[in-house]
């Protein structure tokens, strides 16, 4: 084939598509840029690796190209049209969205840790507070009566006129003790009564019926100061009539220490 063909051919494959490289019978030259559209392909990045090679090291051997393609104006046409599509210039950093700036991401792992201490705290005195629940469960469940080191008699006289928060008696101590505490009930016109005990500002503990008096007009009421928890508890005595109803007589309170 004739060498006017080949560079013909040659000049037609070069305006495809893509080119291969430049090649070697072929120097390059303005010539051969304007009819391949090197520039265009250049700029557009659809310059393979050995064309854009042999345009560089041409551009360099001839650095006046530059001017005479215009490249500075091409490249602030470019940049302008950047701004104009809100886009950042190539040597800008690319603007992070507000979760990945270094403050959010410094409080969030801050915040983390925080939560975490939070929970391992929270979680800490919750198994202390389980096991100390579970420990008072047995000791209540096992625990028994202390024996009674001493006995003693206790004469109490109750209010007849009202409930009284003031304690006639003290049970206990350091060590239990058998209480006989004797309710004076003397002055009523009941022989049969009633004895209801609550323990101050919690509930309800007994409550005793058909209590007879003795011929002295006393009740006997026996206590182990250890079967009772410590506190002032609340005794209310109501005679019982012959169809069994309660008639309000007197109250006393006494005060119950370990």
């Amino acid at each position: 084939m004739p060498a006017a063909h080949r560079s013909s051919a040659q000049g037609r494959t070069a305006s495809g598509l893509s080119l291969p490289s430049v090649p070697p019978q072929v120097a390059m030259n303005r010539e051969f840029i304007a009819q391949n559209q090197i520039v265009e392909r250049y700029l557009s990045g659809r310059l393979p690796l050995k064309g854009a090679q042999d345009f560089e090291r041409y551009c360099q051997e001839h650095p006046e190209l530059l001017d005479e393609i215009g490249l500075t104006e091409r490249i602030n046409a470019a940049l302008r049209l950047l701004e104009a599509g809100g886009r950042a210039p190539p040597w800008e950093a690319r603007q992070r969205a507000w979760w990945e700036r270094w403050p959010v991401i410094v409080g969030t792992a801050v915040l983390a840790l925080a939560l975490g201490i939070v929970a391992l705290t929270l979680w800490g005195k919750l198994t202390a507070r389980d096991h100390s629940i579970a420990a008072l469960q047995r000791q209540a469940a096992v625990q028994a009566l202390d024996p009674a080191q001493s006995t003693r008699t206790v004469m109490i006289v109750p209010n007849r006129t009202a409930p009284s928060q003031r304690s006639l008696a003290t049970i206990g101590g350091s060590t239990a003790e058998m209480a006989d505490l004797k309710i004076d009930v003397s002055w009523s016109t009941f022989s049969a009564f009633r004895v209801t005990v609550d323990r101050a500002g919690q509930g309800r503990v007994a409550v005793l019926h058909n209590v007879l008096r003795d011929s002295s007009g006393v009740l006997h009421l026996g206590l182990n100061s250890s079967a009772l928890g410590p506190g002032s508890y609340q005794f209310s005595i109501d005679g019982l009539t012959w169809r069994g109803e309660a008639v309000p007589q007197a109250w006393a309170s006494i005060q119950i220490t370990h």
